[in-house]
């Protein structure tokens, strides 16, 4: 089994950051949402990725070999033409049953079982609203009739959460040729929606799997949430460091430096930050921020960037300075 990961998007509802930084290098409960998606595809005993890339393609692909032991390829996706559009230009390694995982998420379930499913399968998670998500329709039996991309009336609550398990690749790897060959564009895209329909209506069978949780990453709210969803479902060991109160669940990188400062609940801190003389709660500071006197909350603050001041709520992106008064 190999592995293929979308992740050209250039994250444009999380700007400033994503100005310098990958969407999927974006630190979340103590490490990038990528690495909770690749540490998942390690603990499955995938030796081999694929990584469609695109937007800052250098950072993304130098994380990967300094942090990862696998196989990685990297293809280029030089335009945004849609997510079907993504996994086509990596079809030459849909030659053995594959995962596909789209790296804006970070999803909870049970993906060994979900590789161990007689035909191809689409994670799926109950939402109250899902007109804004992939939508799947399924039979008495379980098996998917009918995909749908963002309906206006949907037929289910089941929201495609952007993990799929493909079996038999050479029937999906057809119809993904046949839509992009034949120009089956919706609203200027391909979407894998429209692939997997077309391998539906062909004959071939497709289920779904349940995924229990998951975490939307792609505006700083989300991101915020997210970073206080993953330090609530699995905290870390609770940091004592002299002179300051970090109060739990929080994750403070190592090579962090804090100073006379009371952090938490769900703060992270990431490598080579300085907090100092600061009150800060529900926050991510990445990596080599410095912060100084202030009272923060719900806030994120870039890589390299400074802050100081008074209280306030901050979404500062990279290499940036503000001062509070």
């Amino acid at each position: 089994m190999n592995a293929i990961i979308p992740v050209a998007g250039r994250g444009k509802r999380l700007r400033p950051h994503t100005h310098t930084q990958p969407k999927v290098l974006m630190n979340v409960a103590g490490k990038p949402i990528l690495a909770y998606i690749l540490d998942q595809l390690k603990a499955l005993g995938v030796e081999e990725i694929v990584l469609v890339v695109g937007y800052l393609a250098e950072k993304i692909e130098e994380y990967v070999r300094d942090c990862y032991e696998f196989r990685a390829h990297f293809v280029h996706q030089d335009e945004a033409m849609g997510n079907g559009h993504a996994v086509y230009l990596a079809r030459e390694h849909l030659n053995r049953p594959t995962l596909i995982v789209f790296g804006d998420t970070v999803v909870k379930g049970d993906l060994r079982a979900a590789t161990a499913l007689p035909h191809s399968a689409i994670g799926v998670h109950r939402v109250p609203d899902p007109r804004a998500f992939g939508v799947v329709e399924v039979n008495s039996n379980g098996i998917v009739k009918h995909l749908w991309e963002k309906p206006e009336d949907p037929p289910s609550d089941l929201a495609a959460v952007g993990v799929y398990m493909i079996q038999r690749p050479a029937p999906f790897r057809e119809a993904l040729e046949r839509l992009v060959d034949g120009r089956r564009m919706v609203r200027g895209e391909y979407w894998l929606a429209d692939a997997l329909q077309m391998m539906i209506d062909s004959g071939e069978k497709l289920q779904t799997f349940p995924i229990d949780q998951w975490y939307d990453c792609g505006t700083p709210e989300a991101l915020l949430r997210a970073n206080r969803a993953l330090l609530g479902d699995a905290p870390p060991a609770p940091q004592r460091i002299p002179g300051s109160v970090i109060i739990p669940p929080s994750a403070i990188a190592a090579t962090a430096v804090v100073e006379g400062s009371v952090l938490g609940p769900y703060v992270t801190v990431a490598d080579g930050a300085r907090v100092t003389n600061a009150v800060i709660k529900e926050s991510i500071i990445n990596a080599n921020a410095r912060v100084d006197s202030v009272l923060l909350e719900h806030s994120i603050i870039g890589d390299n960037a400074s802050v100081t001041g008074q209280r306030g709520r901050i979404n500062l992106g990279d290499s940036s300075e503000i001062e509070i008064s």
